[in-house]
């Protein structure tokens, strides 16, 4: 039942558009002392099968689950997966409370979001999982079961952020990349740069344009750009890539505006630069003075995953610069039943290589997620249907000569 009186016309489209896909379900979270009461909504695809249901969370915070996976959902039904997708609390259509108001700021913590996910396996009578989250899903992922490892039966991690204590990762292998390497991309990029280009739409524009294509993407979009400062192919990439106020919601796409909180309070998204070309916390910096500062982690995960005692896959892509492949390593040596996948691709095979991610799953559910890494090579080969796939075809004929 999806109810709440005072929605914009962009959240009534969206209603609109939702109430065409079955399985979507509700739950009535209860009042607390940080939230009201509100109807947390998720959708169930696919037919029960022997194998635990798979719970799937997007990345963000901000991405919804109903809307932009619904191809997702229908490659899932085909491989016979019983799916569940969870509306984030402050997104889409778990965005507001029984009497129309937006959710408060009180109610975005990671531990209320877990706890969301086992108000939705009870009703659902499922007692384990297997659960996959993607980048900032990753984390919930995580942290869920650091909580209650009872309800997991296994777990893939897709692009594995698991602390804000990896921004200096996330520094070095953007740096590394995109300025130190001596290839023409980086040359280009100094050349930007020393031309005023700001410096967090370099970053968010040349890394994004890296992880979608590598340097075959990067290095004519760079030399475009140096050619026409109104280059389609870069104003294009900058609308999908930053992140400032004029893109913090999109309803029942991504919405930001609310559960950016927990990024912050949480996850550290606002932490100070450090004055070096091309610092990735540059990306939120525009949004900082919006929410709260940061408070702490609400769980040590990395500490945690000794205790993951389930099978584990981590999915790492070959050019992710966001959540750089020394983080999964990390992660697979902690735990103790864990595998490690290198891909060829960027960040979130979730949303850019769905199709790869979904293999994987097939061979963690049989047991024998061990042996995805020696089967990488015929999950680079299948097509790319993602959310994102054929954009990289997209920039590429808009920056041909």
């Amino acid at each position: 039942m999806i109810r709440n009186p005072a929605r914009t016309v962009g959240e009534l489209a969206m209603l609109a558009v939702a109430k065409r896909y079955s399985g979507i379900r509700s739950l009535t979270r209860p009042a607390t002392d940080s939230t009201p009461e509100f109807e947390l909504t998720y959708i169930r695809t696919g037919q029960p099968s022997q194998l635990p249901p798979v719970l799937i969370i997007p990345g963000g915070p901000g991405l919804s689950s109903v809307l932009p996976y619904g191809r997702l959902r229908g490659l899932a039904s085909q491989a016979g997966i019983d799916l569940i997708m969870i509306e984030h609390r402050g997104v889409g259509l778990s965005r507001r409370d029984h009497s129309g108001k937006e959710l408060p700021a009180s109610a975005m913590r990671v531990r209320s979001v877990v706890e969301d996910i086992v108000a939705v396996l009870d009703q659902e009578h499922v007692m384990r999982a297997t659960i996959v989250g993607s980048s900032y899903g990753s984390y919930i992922a995580s942290s869920f079961g650091t909580a209650h490892p009872d309800r997991v039966s296994a777990m893939l991690l897709d692009s594995a952020l698991q602390s804000s204590d990896h921004l200096e990762t996330e520094r070095k292998a953007v740096r590394e990349t995109l300025w130190n390497r001596d290839c023409k991309s980086t040359q280009l990029t100094r050349q930007l740069a020393s031309k005023g280009v700001e410096q967090r739409v370099l970053l968010d524009v040349a890394r994004a344009a890296f992880e979608l294509g590598g340097d075959r993407l990067l290095e004519p979009l760079l030399r475009m750009r140096l050619k026409n400062p109104r280059s389609l192919a870069w104003k294009t990439l900058e609308a999908y890539s930053t992140r400032d106020a004029s893109i913090s919601r999109i309803p029942g796409v991504y919405e930001f505006d609310l559960v950016g909180v927990i990024g912050f309070r949480e996850l550290g998204y606002g932490a100070p630069l450090d004055g070096l070309p091309l610092d990735p916390a540059l990306t939120y910096s525009q949004l900082a003075d919006r929410f709260p500062p940061f408070a702490g982690e609400p769980f040590d995960l990395l500490s945690s995953a000794k205790e993951f005692h389930w099978p584990l896959l981590l999915l790492s892509g070959s050019r992710d610069l966001r959540t750089p492949s020394e983080i999964a390593s990390a992660m697979a040596h902690a735990a103790p039943n864990a595998a490690l996948a290198m891909i060829e691709n960027g960040h979130s095979a979730l949303d850019t290589h769905p199709l790869a991610l979904l293999n994987a799953l097939r061979w963690l559910a049989a047991g024998k997620h061990h042996q995805v890494p020696t089967i990488t090579h015929k999950l680079n080969n299948l097509p790319k249907r993602g959310l994102a796939a054929r954009f990289p075809q997209l920039l590429q004929l808009l920056v041909s000569d």
